[in-house]
């Protein structure tokens, strides 16, 4: 039984980083891919070349979900553990990331770029059509590097704050920003807001995922003082407030260099330089999927130790709140 329904969460949320750790994503019927269906029919209904149709369409389904997580919590209070396990489980996607990464390399280190091609789309929205075996690299490494936030730091500490409703509603709005949040002629007005709030909705996991890339540098090789200073440096150069910071902070621990010209299905970016060391290799790749499966493992933890440290504080808290009471009020 336990204490308080903070502690049960943080029990649902590291259940949950298990499953994920033993079973990785649902082969059939992912929820997630359900959502995406769901999505892409509403916006045959809601589409207008205007932020406001577009803030309707987040509101919409992300409100949905929130309302349907919500429920599920409320009904079942008895079973809120597994509840959020559940939840968190099919929301985050580390295991399917590292996997896929070291699939990536290995396709690579064989020469075989168009399967490495065909399985870019897999990783990020990059058109791979451009890329070499290089280019295909770098584009594997920085998703593995943002993804780390956006699929396994940023939702366990959802899940962990706010259970069922916190986790499904963060997982809505990262999958529409990856399906509507591009600033393309078609999305620029209307993605803005799923956009916009999936900034909002990373902006503590990315600094949370980029201090654990410091801490577990060296257990890849890595220098944790190059982390700090192209974070520092390098971060707010990229478009994305969050995506930026944990790319820096990658580059920096990992000795490389990212960013440069950037293809994607209707447009070309050139992106800033982040790090300042060599060009990332197949190698690299692979120290990086290390790290990002170190960093995800150090947020499991260090959510339970924040949950350990908080609850004797609130006993305490109870304690001192009960004398007080007494003491204002002593027996006759």
């Amino acid at each position: 039984m336990f204490a308080s329904t903070r502690q049960a969460r943080v029990a649902g949320a590291l259940a949950g980083y298990l499953l994920d750790l033993a079973l990785a994503d649902p082969k059939r019927g992912h929820p997630v891919a359900l959502f995406g269906h769901a999505a892409a029919r509403l916006e045959r209904v809601t589409y207008r070349d205007s932020r406001l149709a577009g803030a309707l369409h987040v509101c919409l389904l992300v409100g949905s979900v929130g309302l349907l997580g919500a429920a599920l919590q409320r009904w079942g209070r008895s079973w809120s553990v597994a509840a959020t396990a559940a939840a968190t489980w099919v929301s985050l996607g580390g295991t399917s990331l590292a996997r896929t990464g070291l699939q990536m390399s290995d396709l690579l280190d064989r020469g075989d770029v168009e399967a490495a091609r065909r399985l870019l789309p897999s990783l990020c929205g990059r058109d791979p059509a451009w890329l070499d075996e290089q280019g295909l690299t770098r584009a594997a490494l920085e998703s593995v590097a943002e993804n780390t936030s956006d699929a396994q730091v940023a939702p366990l500490l959802w899940a962990a704050a706010g259970g069922v409703p916190a986790v499904l509603g963060y997982r809505a709005v990262n999958t529409l920003d990856s399906m509507v949040g591009y600033r393309s002629p078609r999305y620029v007005r209307f993605g803005w807001a799923a956009a916009r709030l999936d900034d909002l909705a990373n902006y503590l996991g990315a600094r949370v995922t980029a201090t654990l890339v410091v801490i577990c540098a060296l257990g890849v090789g890595g220098s944790p003082l190059g982390a700090v200073r192209a974070w520092g440096r390098d971060a707010a150069r990229h478009p994305s407030p969050n995506a930026g910071v944990v790319e820096a902070a990658f580059a920096g621990a990992l000795g490389v260099r990212l960013g440069g010209p950037t293809h994607y299905h209707d447009e070309l970016q050139i992106r800033p330089r982040l790090g300042d060391g060599r060009q990332p290799t197949v190698a690299d790749l692979r120290r990086a999927v290390a790290l990002s499966r170190g960093v995800q493992a150090a947020a499991a933890v260090v959510v339970a130790f924040e949950c350990v440290l908080r609850a004797p504080s609130v006993r305490a808290g109870r304690a001192w709140r009960g004398f007080f009471a007494v003491s204002a009020h002593p027996k006759p």
